[in-house]
């Protein structure tokens, strides 16, 4: 209904309107004529009966069951009659391509008044145009398919690649040399890991944990190998297709054998008399996005080792999905290699030497699981602030309730440290080659990566104890809180598990203790 439509009342002619047959009620100065939709109210009409409802200003009891977004769909913003004479409403939800207000909803370098040594001017541009872009084409249809289970949509797919965002995802390269970046707002050549980082944290900003497995993620973690030690005719057959959105690619390692193990691996290539190609059989387990990639990044063992290989889906391989505690919208697949037959040229680095190529990809894949990681924890921060603010429990807000404001302080101290040490790490990564990430950045990215997700399911913990029963309810006020509680945990486990991870880090600064250091 336009606003020209509607008409103004006060508070007294709404009170006339409490009658079973006749009812009004207002919601943050604005008229709602409820009396038809009383007996569709998923609570029931019972809850309309009440003397401070009926006529009244129902806005403390509207928020302290409902999300603000209820009120913005069609089936009930239709129900406003009117608006109250001489106020305006106030509350608001997200607004598009807005930055949040609320304290700690934000990491430091897009708060109001503080300051970054990291973030410059072309960060803050890519920042802008990419809250845009999630908010209006991402958020919509992650909503949608997690929920259903569907792959992203082709038009979200191609809306990405068209402004090269899958390429960005990969961090700085020559992958980028002469593409327009978001319409232009960073060049290719000042392109850095705090881009790369804005991306991934405006993406995973949408909230929803499958949905963000399922945008691309296989080509973050499966096509830096080919770029890296692919030849030039596999690169220049691959890349353009998988960040065309054309085609998809994935990373296949883990097996039922073996997890974090990757030296335990029992998937064999074995080659062919003629030195042309492998045959490649075994099983891979849990590969995201493998039900619908195109292109696999397979760990076999052979001859002369560990060897990376890139297979084409063809016959003899098959997917089959696994279910797991977050979406089917991931792709999360079974893959099985029957007899499958690769040229000898889609080895990837040199055979027997795929522990360099994988352990080295290993970095970038955990760094990015950090990023994403520290961006969720800021969500639920954020959900925490509101609902703890408007939310009332023995007769007065919940943020009263000393053992509430410490479970919040716990939180916001873990988001800032998880953030704090990601961007000092990203900062390293500006200042090294490839090859240094990797005989440097190994043991602090695992330990990152352990610190951030045991703080993970720390706040998700908190969070739920703070919802109460909304926390464990997949819709309404908790959903993003019990949807963070249920998948959590593939954070702690995807790119490896947090002791090994954590053992990682501790035996290379064992490593590198110097033989004359004593108390």
């Amino acid at each position: 209904m336009e606003s020209k439509d509607l008409k103004v009342f006060t508070c007294e002619e709404v009170a006339k309107h409490n009658k079973p047959d006749d009812l009004w009620i207002i919601i943050d100065s604005k008229v709602y004529d409820i009396t038809r939709f009383k007996d569709l109210h998923p609570g029931g009409a019972s809850v309309f009966a009440e003397e401070d409802i009926a006529g009244q200003d129902a806005t403390e009891a509207f928020y302290g069951l409902h999300r603000h977004e209820v009120l913005l769909r069609p089936q009930y913003a239709r129900l406003q009659i009117g608006h109250i004479e001489g106020e305006r409403s106030v509350i608001y939800s997200r607004e598009v391509g807005k930055l949040s207000d609320v304290p700690y909803a934000e990491p430091t370098w897009l708060s109001a008044g503080y300051y970054s040594p990291y973030f410059k001017e072309s960060h803050r541009r890519l920042q802008v145009a990419m809250r845009e872009f999630v908010d209006e084409v991402i958020t919509p249809d992650a909503l949608l398919h997690e929920e259903d289970g569907k792959r992203p949509s082709a038009h979200v797919i191609k809306a990405m690649a068209d402004l090269n965002i899958h390429a960005m995802r990969l961090g700085p390269g020559k992958h980028l040399k002469g593409l327009t970046l978001m319409g232009g707002v960073v060049s290719p050549e000042e392109f850095d890991y705090f881009h790369e980082l804005v991306c991934i944290q405006e993406i995973f900003r949408c909230g929803q944990r499958g949905y963000g497995d399922a945008l691309q993620s296989g080509a973050v973690i499966g096509l830096p190998p080919i770029m890296n030690f692919g030849s030039q005719e596999l690169k220049s057959k691959i890349i353009p297709e998988v960040l065309s959105g054309k085609k998809f690619i994935c990373l296949a390692i883990s097996e039922a054998f073996a997890g974090s193990d990757v030296a335990g691996l029992r998937t064999r290539a074995t080659k062919s008399s003629d030195g042309k190609y492998w045959t490649i059989n075994g099983t891979k387990k849990w590969i995201t996005n493998g039900m619908f990639a195109d292109y696999f990044t397979v760990g076999c063992k052979t001859d002369t080792g560990f060897t990376v290989i890139l297979v084409e889906r063809s016959e003899g391989l098959e997917t089959k999905p696994i279910k797991t505690s977050y979406s089917s919208t991931a792709g999360t697949a079974y893959v099985t290699f029957e007899n499958v037959k690769v040229p000898v040229e889609n080895t990837l680095g040199p055979e027997g030497g795929g522990i360099f190529v994988i352990l080295s990809n290993f970095n970038h894949e955990r760094w990015v699981m950090c990023a994403a990681s520290a961006r969720g924890q800021r969500l639920i921060v954020e959900e925490c602030l509101k609902w703890v603010t408007q939310r009332k429990a023995f007769g007065k807000p919940l943020s009263s309730l000393a053992v509430i404001r410490s479970k919040i302080a716990a939180m916001i101290s873990r988001t800032e440290s998880v953030q704090n040490w990601l961007e000092n790490l990203t900062m390293q990564m500006c200042n090294m080659t490839y090859k240094e990430q990797a005989q440097k950045l190994a043991g602090p990215i695992g330990l990152l990566k352990m610190y951030t997700t045991r703080c993970a399911q720390e706040t998700a913990t908190d969070a739920v104890q703070i919802f109460g029963g909304r926390g464990i309810t997949k819709t309404g006020m908790g959903q993003y809180i019990e949807l963070y509680h249920r998948t959590i945990p593939f954070d702690a486990v995807l790119g490896g598990a947090e002791d090994v991870l954590g053992d990682l880090g501790v035996r290379q600064a064992i490593r590198q203790m110097p033989k004359n250091a004593r108390l």
